[in-house]
């Protein structure tokens, strides 16, 4: 059998050959990976030559090349289009790619052979190489003895299991719990085009005749802020809150439980008070006391700006609010204080001309990148598409892919992946995607989007850019490979240019007359800009307090009734504001459960500050011109983790990132 994963693609910027892969490619491949990788990993080891960097780094930075290849695949459609056939294959390669890892990271020849690499004549980028390998190898469990190494195998082996039964599982619970309904008039308040893609989802289902609201990963729901009757939002929101939690054979409480007392059972093995002392103590934040710290000290004015914005909400509903009653309320509240509605501008955001004039548009002006779409470039499904990326000289610079529509075999969200990691040691250039979920509109009618989507657009997109521009030598820094609390930082930065004049005159345009989405409308949204941070900063706070909770459980700890330790875990930080649930609640929260955040869920408002700081540097500069933009490309974007990306702040920005613009965006100065 020819397996396309056994050599490198012959495509375009090695883009994987998806119209070759078939579902019965990939264990061979993963275990052809395995075998080739460990083989490497010998090869280094058996070695009589004293250690050098030529002979131990740069062979252990080149190996396991058809590993790579077949896993950036495999786990990209995990998530994106996670059939029957791919989440079985998931349960029996994940704990296998677990107890991979370990043999590399765990080998006791290959980490003795590290420490001993002298550093002398090395480069900057190399020697932070090799200090990256033994910081990572240590962190893995190098120098426990052979009855620790063997516990924390079962530990990572079991925990990978977990991983993947959470997410599967999550996935049924999400596809079962959407909301099915008889009648149009029960979706009284929606937009047409809301309307009729929640008739599709319907068909698509097996429901002709019928409307289904599907479910976003997050607590709040899209369609509570238009849906007029109250209990088809009660409706909609317990299905959103209960996922995971209903006692079926989807609940995943049990799940995350297990998960948190087998990582605080891991960090005590390898020297740590808890798995969240240990998840960052790697990253930007000084140190986990410093993280808990501000997330307290952001808490107490969040929950007081909350209260009274629900106050607000209940002079205007007349009667007490409740979770679903929020977004119903809040949008009438804004309309009445700034004439701001924001889902009646979805006929400005149809999703190409946001694409195409608007994300790809601030980018040619900001960076000088040019973007052709490559219909004999397939994607793994047919809604992939894929377009080439070219520098202002022409000359290439990678692929971008997206797939924006939902569908019940990708998970809910949104997030970037790289298929290929941009390296000058490997003469790669870097392959990128963007998944979104949009609900897909009857078949003839324009996909328009909510301005949340738009948002979430340019955010997705800006990960994209970091992983596109990235120039450093070695794989392990590319692109996004930075720690987890400065990851999000480029992505929140391209947020700003959504209502910047030049960008938002080109792509906010009515989609049936073209007319401009006018400019007193963009003015009443800036100026509504704050209103509602104190709901927004409570949720995302109650989501990251819960998280850092279950991460700070001393090992040996019992929790017997997981709901009881989430609402404990939120009156003890003080966000227990009952109008205002979580973001996420433990039963789905993928993020730290299946995600790689666990005990970084903080990551978002710390990197924000930077964010926040770096907007205020753009306006005070000139805004949107090549000048800023290749400097913030040169100095930040590019460099992924080849330096420490507090350093790259600093080169471009001049100084360390100052707090204030992060509190007065969030209202909370």
């Amino acid at each position: 059998m020819s397996n396309p994963f056994l050599a490198p693609s012959t495509l375009d910027y090695q883009l994987p050959p998806f119209a070759d892969i078939r579902d019965e490619h990939y264990l061979p491949a993963f275990d052809a990976g395995f075998a080739e990788h460990l083989a490497e990993i010998d090869a280094i080891t058996d070695t009589a030559e004293p250690p050098t960097f030529e002979n131990t780094v740069l062979r252990l930075e080149q190996a396991g090349s058809t590993l790579d290849r077949v896993s950036r695949v495999f786990f990209s459609n995990s998530v994106s289009h996670a059939t029957d056939a791919i989440q079985g294959l998931e349960q029996q390669v994940a704990p296998r790619l677990a107890e991979h890892e370990d043999n590399i990271k765990l080998n006791r020849a290959l980490f003795e052979r590290l420490r001993q690499v002298p550093l002398d004549g090395l480069d900057d980028e190399s020697t932070r190489l090799v200090q990256e390998y033994v910081r990572s190898f240590v962190r893995a469990g190098a120098e426990l003895d052979d009855d620790a190494q063997a516990t924390l195998r079962r530990l990572n082996s079991d925990l990978s299991a977990l991983s993947t039964e959470f997410s599967q599982k999550l996935l049924k619970d999400t596809n079962d719990s959407a909301l099915l309904l008889d009648s149009a008039d029960d979706l009284d308040g929606l937009s047409a085009d809301a309307i009729s893609a929640a008739a599709t989802a319907a068909t698509d289902a097996g429901h002709d005749g019928r409307y289904l609201l599907t479910l976003i990963l997050p607590t709040a729901q899209p369609a509570l802020e238009s849906l007029t009757d109250r209990e088809v939002r009660r409706r909609l929101h317990e299905a959103a809150v209960d996922r995971g939690a209903r006692g079926n054979d989807a609940d995943t409480l049990a799940i995350a439980t297990r998960m948190a007392t087998l990582r605080a059972e891991r960090a005590a093995l390898l020297g740590f008070d808890t798995h969240a002392s240990a998840a960052t103590d790697n990253q930007t934040a000084p140190s986990l006391d410093a993280i808990m710290d501000r997330m307290r000290e952001l808490a107490a004015p969040a929950v007081r700006n909350a209260r009274a914005e629900a106050a607000e909400l209940e002079a205007e509903a007349g009667h007490p609010i409740e979770p679903w009653d929020w977004a119903y309320y809040a949008s009438k509240v804004r309309k009445a204080k700034f004439d701001v509605d924001l889902d009646a501008l979805r006929p400005y955001f149809e999703l190409e001309r946001v694409l195409q004039d608007g994300v790809f548009y601030a980018a040619t002006r900001l960076y000088g990148l040019t973007f052709t779409e490559r219909p004999d470039l397939l994607g793994y499904h047919p809604d992939v598409r894929v377009w080439e990326v070219f520098n202002e000289d022409g000359s290439g610079l990678g692929l971008f892919l997206g797939d924006f529509y939902t569908r019940d075999t990708k998970s809910g969200g949104a997030w970037m992946n790289s298929f290929v990691d941009q390296s000058r040691l490997q003469g790669t250039r870097a392959v990128v995607i963007n998944n979104l979920n949009i609900s897909r509109p009857a078949a003839g009618e324009p996909t328009l989007l909510s301005y949340d989507q738009v948002v979430t657009m340019f955010h997705e997109f800006g990960h994209a850019l970091h992983g596109l521009f990235s120039d450093v030598t070695y794989p392990l820094f590319s692109g996004t490979s930075v720690p987890r609390d400065f990851v999000e930082y480029p992505s929140q930065v391209n947020e700003m240019w959504i209502l910047w004049p030049e960008i938002v005159a080109n792509y906010a345009r009515h989609h049936e007359t073209g007319e401009p989405l006018p400019q007193d409308v963009i003015d009443r949204i800036h100026a509504a800009g704050a209103w509602g941070e104190g709901f927004e900063t409570t949720a995302y706070l109650g989501a990251t307090l819960l998280d850092l909770a279950w991460h700070s459980i001393p090992p040996g700890t019992v929790v017997e009734d997981p709901l009881a330790f989430e609402a404990s875990a939120l009156a003890d930080a003080g966000v227990d504001f009952a109008p205002v649930p979580p973001r996420y609640r433990t039963s789905y929260f993928k993020h730290i459960f299946a995600g790689g955040y666990a005990a970084s869920y903080y990551a978002y408002i710390w990197s924000e500050m930077l964010d926040a700081d770096t907007v205020e540097w753009f306006k005070s500069s000139g805004g949107l011109t090549r000048a800023n933009g290749d400097h913030f490309r040169r100095e930040l974007l590019s460099r992924g983790n080849s330096i420490d990306p507090l350093e790259a702040f600093r080169a471009f920005r001049g100084r360390d990132a100052d707090l204030e613009p992060l509190l007065v965006r969030r209202g909370l100065a």
